[in-house]
């Protein structure tokens, strides 16, 4: 897997031969896929926690779904069997997981993510991770993965080709208990939203657009969302109706 995964991402494969990863990266000065038998791990040269799949809190989102209650993002999204979104912003793919589970068999999720090897290690961990949920397990494969910038990937688009279109960019103000995103933080893509991005995702969208941003969020104003929000929450959700 090592070797596959060097050629894949045009890398170097070395054999570790016992060596940690603090001095593997002394002696390469870059950053590792470290392959093991049950996870691929990414660690940045200058970044203590490495990166690598795992489903998260679409986990536990799920289990809750399952029971019955509520989940503020398919809500937001308003989600039904069947409804097809384009996640534009895929990091780790927590939404992109919960979304697929609850559309089920019929609806179709893809995402955009514009890091190369984020986008890898997630479409790796989306096909082979093990939940042992069945119908979990099935969501988390029906994702398609594609490695783009999610602007450019919405000019290809033909009009009205997604039920959604979905932005959860990285916080312009940190959210101080969200440790868990501190890998991702190296990796992920700062680009600003603009009104010509939020324009095409319009013109793609058939029904909403979606977006996800830190409470005291300016951007919602600014490139026209209404905000849903949620009473103590850190994080609110903006949509913007498409009527056609």
């Amino acid at each position: 897997m090592a070797q596959e995964i060097a050629h894949d991402l045009n890398m170097k494969y070395v054999k570790r031969n016992k060596q940690s990863v603090q001095e593997l990266k002394h002696n390469y000065q870059d950053d590792l896929f470290v392959v093991g038998k049950n996870r691929i791990e990414y660690h940045l040269l200058f970044q203590e926690s490495p990166l690598f799949f795992h489903p998260n809190s679409a986990m536990f989102r799920v289990k809750r779904l399952m029971k019955g209650d509520e989940d503020p993002f398919c809500s937001a999204c308003n989600l039904k069997k069947g409804t097809t979104l384009l996640d534009c912003t895929l990091g780790l793919g927590s939404d992109s997981i919960v979304a697929s589970f609850f559309t089920g068999s019929q609806g179709v999720i893809k995402g955009i993510e514009a890091n190369e090897v984020l986008a890898y290690i997630v479409r790796k961990g989306l096909k082979q991770w093990e939940t042992g949920v069945l119908e979990l397990d099935y969501a988390m494969k029906r994702i398609e993965v594609v490695h783009n910038d999610h602007f450019t990937f919405l000019q290809m688009c033909s009009d009205n080709t997604y039920d959604v279109v979905y932005f959860d960019p990285m916080f312009e103000e940190a959210i101080e208990s969200s440790e868990g995103l501190n890998p991702l933080r190296g990796v992920a893509s700062y680009n600003p939203l603009s009104i010509e991005i939020i324009s095409e995702a319009k013109r793609v969208a058939k029904k909403r657009v979606v977006l996800k941003d830190h409470w005291k969020s300016e951007r919602f104003e600014q490139l026209g969302f209404e905000v849903f929000k949620r009473k103590s929450a850190k994080f609110h959700y903006g949509v913007i109706e498409i009527s056609n």
